[in-house]
């Protein structure tokens, strides 16, 4: 679980749970909620373990120069950090494991729409050149932020066929912008230290801290805006409770964090931004149930 950090992959689900429920307006029947829900976690629990497996010289020399080989203080790192560049998971076993849930994952996308397990494929593919890029080019985070985005889509797709481009669009924006300010680059700003000994082309390190907290704030005050809008392109009646759940979760894990990077400029307020930006999906997910219900 360590290798495809699972609660980051469980507090991901909310993103494919909640793209599902706007789309469709309602909740989809039984069979496609448990399948859905199956297919969502082996699809994370996969691509989170192939970028360990993609990554793992990188990640061997990247624990050299780390302060402390175990467990951080990210979401990411609950368990332990990459357990198979420590020599705690074989690589026979890692192919193994990631293998056996994308498996499981692809049959499930191809069993709710043939469709979704070409989309799986394809955020297989993009994680892997999104590993390769480390020292290529900072550019390489928006991959990352195709490859997020791809659960989201799948699930829009698994319970309409023909969905309304506007609101795919913008769910895409939305996503796509938190990928980048809330998860990406915090991520990458917390391992500064790390990526600059191994001559990493990430964003932070390229264009430096200043720049770097321009573009976290600039996406995430983007993405917290259309969080807010997100029923606009969504057959179902939501009460105010979704608006004030999702303006209360824009702000206090997004907007807030975010701001106190740009101030600080430090490794710590890129990890606290990180952590609490990983929750927001799980929170909006609450505030549309909320907002259905009551």
């Amino acid at each position: 679980m360590a290798l495809s950090r699972t609660p980051h992959g469980l507090l991901d689900m909310a993103t494919p749970a909640l793209s599902a429920l706007l789309a469709l307006g309602s909740f989809p029947n039984g069979r496609v909620i448990l399948l859905g829900l199956l297919t969502a976690f082996a699809g994370y629990t996969a691509v989170y373990a192939l970028n360990d497996l993609v990554d793992y010289r990188s990640d061997r020399e990247k624990l050299r120069s780390m302060r402390a080989n175990g467990g951080s203080g990210d979401v990411d790192a609950v368990f332990m950090r990459h357990p198979m560049a420590q020599g705690l998971i074989s690589v026979p076993q890692a192919i193994a494991w990631t293998v056996g849930w994308g498996l499981v994952a692809f049959l499930g996308a191809y069993s709710l729409r043939p469709l979704c397990a070409a989309i799986f494929f394809a955020a297989c593919c993009l994680e892997a050149i999104y590993c390769t890029l480390l020292r290529v080019s900072y550019l390489r985070t928006l991959v990352s932020g195709l490859v997020k985005t791809s659960g989201a889509l799948a699930a829009v797709l698994a319970v309409d066929p023909d969905p309304d481009l506007f609101f795919v669009g913008h769910l895409f924006t939305w996503l796509f912008l938190w990928e980048i300010g809330g998860q990406n680059v915090p991520n990458d700003w917390s391992d500064l230290e790390e990526d600059e000994s191994l001559s990493a082309k990430t964003l932070p390190a390229e264009l430096g801290p200043e720049k770097a907290a321009w573009v976290v704030m600039l996406c995430l005050c983007f993405s917290a805006l259309l969080g807010m809008g997100l029923f606009w392109g969504s057959p179902g009646v939501l009460s105010p409770v979704f608006h004030l759940g999702s303006l209360g979760a824009g702000w206090f894990l997004l907007i807030n964090p975010a701001a106190k990077l740009f101030k600080e400029r430090s490794l710590d307020a890129a990890g606290r931004l990180f952590n609490k930006a990983s929750y927001y999906p799980l929170a909006v997910l609450a505030s549309t149930l909320a907002g259905m219900i009551f």
